[in-house]
């Protein structure tokens, strides 16, 4: 796996401790966070999207946990070892309880990895966590093994995304059972006391969590959309901790002395990508004139190496971002396991993206429509605008349609789109994760491509993904997967990479955060300064 880490300098624990003294007892038992993604559903099985992984963890344990720099610790399973090449055994944690008061069993976690791969109308499902599974052993109430087909050293890594959810409460249930509450049954560190979608989630705490009971009595999980409502909400008092911390708002942050900022270079790539589902009548795109194209621009590779000449990510990174962003080539930072060196960031070259455009048959361009979300990556809209900008400098006549992460969501995964933002977060730490969801190709039965909305595939890739995931030896994996990271894009330039995303989140006077590189906005990551 990667190695830990550096941090972007933030404000010291030690000054944020002092800046906590005198807070009430009554402040440390109750605990309202603002985030800025939408959560779609409280099944934690629904989305593999961070605001609902970050909200349902509150509820659900995994087998496997990784701390803040992605570091793999145990959770429900208290060990894990391979006793062959293709079987993992699991040790579980005695005595855990569902917030019901039922004991944790291997059962549960058997019927949690039957259920994954089944939700309905899942935008982008966890079955790639579990694609390696081909049957799962009960050997006692606590020991549970799984065989898979192939070699493969990263199952518990990806175990570590998946939630653990109880079979006599989850039987039978869908999402909507989990929305209401009547299947929310985990046995994490919270209990649910009220889901209000596109709104807020409120918690009480468990008392009898295995691990000893958190700090807050009661949380308030809030969904604040508007950048600048969210400041304001903190500067308030109206909550606690905020994530997305606009990159407008940090220099006058970090000149308040209520406020203290925690940053962290984070796993998640912002990047475009294009529709291949269709060859012939694109959505979203025509020749100057509006009249509708028979062929997919998008499906000459010299069209895409174009659009990525024409960015200048430099530009996004200082003057979009404002410095809360690095741009980047690949999906991993420099330094992360599989992270090719190989791969630079694109250099910016207008006039290049011209020849090639011109060398695709589109000498005078043509028009298109870049959709995005507005309300769930920092600076989503304004990076898209930014794009669609230098775009149109090189003859590509863009125009931008922004939408909530809900209803974009959803469009996306039926293919509605064509050039599309998108963004990732690798929080396996390796090149795989990627590989795998958004790469692969689309095949449930093989529970690969679960995120793959832009319906990429490449036979080539997949084996060669394959073949990675399935190499003991880490130098030889990690040789392999840089390969794949070079087709996807160097060779193939099936994505356009814009930059990776510095985490940060700012808090009142008397709350400590522990930030985390997968960007996940929990309870659990808050303590009182005092």
């Amino acid at each position: 796996m990667s190695p830990s880490p550096s941090r972007i300098p933030a404000l010291s624990l030690a000054a944020a401790l002092l800046a906590g003294i005198g807070a009430s007892g009554a402040l440390a038992q109750n605990l309202t966070i603002g985030i800025g993604g939408s959560p779609t559903a409280l099944d934690p099985h629904f989305y593999n999207a961070s605001p609902n992984i970050s909200l349902t963890q509150h509820m659900f344990d995994r087998l496997v946990e990784q701390d803040a720099e992605a570091r793999l610790q145990p959770m429900l399973a208290q060990s894990w070892r391979p006793i062959s090449d293709t079987v993992w055994e699991f040790k579980l944690r005695p005595g855990v309880k569902w917030h019901d008061g039922r004991d944790f069993t291997a059962e549960d976690v058997v019927f949690t990895i039957e259920r994954v791969p089944n939700v309905r109308n899942s935008p982008g499902t966890f079955a790639g966590m579990i694609r390696a599974i081909t049957r799962a052993e009960i050997i006692d109430p606590l020991t549970i093994r799984f065989h898979t087909a192939a070699p493969h050293p990263l199952l518990p890594t990806e175990l570590a995304s998946v939630q653990i959810i109880s079979r006599h409460a989850g039987g039978g249930a869908e999402t909507e059972d989990y929305n209401s509450g009547r299947a929310a049954i985990g046995t994490g560190p919270y209990r649910l006391a009220n889901y209000r979608q596109g709104d807020r989630t409120e918690f009480t705490r468990n008392e009898n969590y295995w691990a000893g009971p958190q700090p807050w009595a009661r949380v308030s999980y809030r969904f604040i959309a508007n950048d600048a409502a969210r400041t304001a909400a903190l500067l308030a008092g109206d909550v606690d901790v905020i994530d997305q911390v606009p990159s407008s708002d940090l220099e006058r942050l970090r000149r308040d002395q209520r406020i203290s900022l925690y940053e962290i270079q984070g796993l998640r790539l912002i990047y475009l990508t294009f529709d291949y589902s269709r060859a012939e009548n694109p959505v979203l795109v025509s020749d100057n004139e509006g009249k509708p194209f028979t062929r997919n621009p998008f499906h000459d590779v010299r069209v895409r190496r174009a659009l990525s000449m024409a960015i200048d990510r430099n530009a996004l990174a200082d003057r979009v971002m404002e410095g809360t962003a690095k741009p980047a080539g690949q999906w991993l930072p420099p330094g992360a396991f599989s992270y090719n060196p190989d791969v630079p960031v694109p250099r910016f070259d207008a006039d290049g993206a011209r020849r090639l455009l011109a060398e695709a048959g589109f000498p005078q361009g043509f028009r298109l429509t870049l959709m995005a979300p507005n309300d769930r990556y920092p600076n989503d809209a304004r990076t898209a605008q930014a794009v669609a900008q230098m775009w149109t400098r090189v003859g590509l006549r863009t125009e931008v349609q922004t939408l909530p992460w809900t209803t974009y969501a959803a469009r996306n995964a039926r293919q509605e789109f064509n050039a599309r933002m998108g963004g990732w977060g690798s929080v396996t730490g390796e090149a795989s994760y990627m590989l795998v969801n958004i790469f692969g190709t689309f095949d449930r039965e093989k529970r690969r491509g679960a995120a793959n909305s832009s319906r990429y595939s490449n036979p080539a890739l997949d084996a060669l993904t394959e073949r990675a995931a399935a190499t003991l030896d880490d130098a030889e994996r990690e040789k392999l997967l840089r390969e794949a990271v070079k087709m996807v894009t160097t060779d193939e330039q099936v994505m356009v990479p814009l930059f990776q995303l510095v985490n940060v989140w700012a808090t009142r006077r008397g709350f400590v955060y522990t930030p985390r590189m997968d960007e996940r906005t929990t309870a659990m990551a808050v303590k009182p300064a005092n």
